[in-house]
């Protein structure tokens, strides 16, 4: 019979019992943030940066490109004029707006710094405010007739600088992704709120949970009205889009599932109001498009009734930038994500949807011969000519098309040429024709 050690079995069960003590310690530090979780994120933040170093790994914001994008013809480059607003990651983890002309030459440059511009931000919950540079990303920018700039600092506020980078007014509240102005000269913006305890506009949804909105705001930045999502979506009967992840069995709330955006149930993109200068049809004044991407939906209801007119899913996969083309018909850019086996395969596509005969169809796609494809984000601009300028985000590229699919011109942010390395674009947006004028004086004298 072997004899068993009292002392080495003590000592082992004392070292087990430590190890699941540490492992439970660790799980509550990490999951309920508490002490000392923030010098443990701030460990985090520093090992994984020196692993991306190591490994050779690119930045989220940045990504090296298989191969140089395809020249363009000059037998066919007709771009609709005008100069270009382009918001993006450039490099060393910096953030820019430039303007800039047909041939690629900055016009203008406002270079941004959230930390400096937003230097107490007491309206962010304290566990999302960034660390380090670049912060986030510039997601939604419009330029005043005057030459200021308006724009997301991606959810973490609303931002009017003017020409020189002075700020004239910052709106404190989670706006992110889309800004559009009106005709009437308002402002449209996503927005969220943060909810750290259960909300009656979101039962059984277990906090902390994050509340779409959207708001009209005034040109001076203030908010005019506001809306909740969730709440428009109830108030019409629509509530099972809130709840599309199953509840477990026998529970009462619903977890959305793993990762930083687990309780990001809509993730609302884009929000556009009807054109007052366009003619009605199935869509009229007072109407407005919100794009739902984690639901794969697009909204349209009214802003004066709450009443939901129609809602539009099932040809597009984590879309983005939904637009008013005429008074029956709207644009989608579909990211159609995941929706190839084959990596090498995936390719981003333009949908135009009428609603008037309930006929769809693909205005333009990705090809081997014009590669286009963007994981995440993505605009889509139509121009008074036809053209289409679109932003392909993560490829770091804006690219303009003809009716007939043509690349007439384009633009790619390489950040390291030689290495093919490009930053994420936001947006590349055409100005209008008067804004030529405006900054006409600074194009002069970059020239002298």
């Amino acid at each position: 019979m072997v004899k068993i050690n009292s002392d080495k079995l003590s000592f082992a069960g004392f070292i087990t019992a430590c190890t699941i003590l540490v492992f439970f310690c660790g799980f509550l530090v990490r999951d309920f943030k508490l002490f000392p979780y923030k010098y443990y994120a701030k460990a985090m933040q520093g090992y994984k940066k020196i692993r991306n170093q190591v490994s050779g790994k690119l930045p989220v914001h940045y990504q090296r490109l298989d191969k140089p994008f395809p020249e363009i013809s000059n037998d066919i480059a007709q771009p609709y004029e005008g100069l270009n607003l382009v918001t993006k990651v450039t490099s060393n983890d910096n953030l820019t707006a430039e303007i800039i002309d047909s041939q690629g030459k900055v016009v203008h440059k406002w270079d941004i710094n959230w930390f400096e511009m937003w230097p107490n931000p007491d309206h962010l919950p304290k566990n999302i405010l960034p660390k380090e540079k670049p912060a986030c990303q510039i997601h939604g920018a419009v330029v005043m007739e005057n030459g200021d700039l308006v724009f997301n600092f991606d959810y973490f506020g609303l931002i009017r600088i003017d020409r020189e980078g002075k700020v004239v007014w910052r709106l404190p509240y989670m706006t992110h992704h889309s800004l559009h102005r009106h005709d009437d000269g308002n402002l449209w913006v996503s927005g969220r709120r943060y909810h750290t305890e259960s909300t009656p506009e979101l039962p059984h949804l277990e906090p902390p949970i994050f509340e779409e909105t959207l708001l009209e705001v005034s040109p001076e930045g203030k908010i005019l009205r506001e809306w909740s999502v969730p709440k428009i979506l109830r108030n019409n009967g629509y509530s099972a889009f809130l709840y599309l992840t199953p509840f477990k069995d026998f529970a009462l709330k619903l977890n959305q599932g793993g990762g930083k955006d687990r309780n990001d149930i809509l993730h609302m993109n884009d929000v556009e109001p009807f054109p007052l200068t366009m003619e009605e049809g199935v869509f009229e004044r007072g109407d407005v498009m919100l794009s739902l991407r984690n639901i794969n939906s697009i909204v349209v209801f009214n802003a004066d009734t709450g009443k939901i007119k129609t809602i539009i899913t099932g040809d597009f996969i984590q879309h983005h930038d939904p637009d008013f083309i005429d008074g029956n018909t709207i644009s989608v850019f579909d990211n159609n994500r995941n929706n190839s086996l084959n990596p090498d395969d995936a390719k981003s596509r333009i949908w135009l949807i009428s609603l008037k005969d309930n006929t769809s169809k693909v205005f333009f796609e990705g090809s081997a011969e014009q590669p286009f494809y963007t994981l995440a984000m993505g605009k889509n601009q139509w121009l008074p000519n036809g053209n289409l300028l679109i932003t392909e985000s993560v490829s770091g590229r804006g690219f303009e098309i003809n009716q007939q699919g043509d690349i007439v011109w384009q633009y790619v942010n390489y950040v390291d040429r030689e290495q093919g390395i490009v930053g994420i674009v936001s947006e590349v947006q055409r100005l209008p024709i008067e804004y030529t004028k405006l900054f006409a004086s600074e194009k002069e004298s970059k020239k002298n």
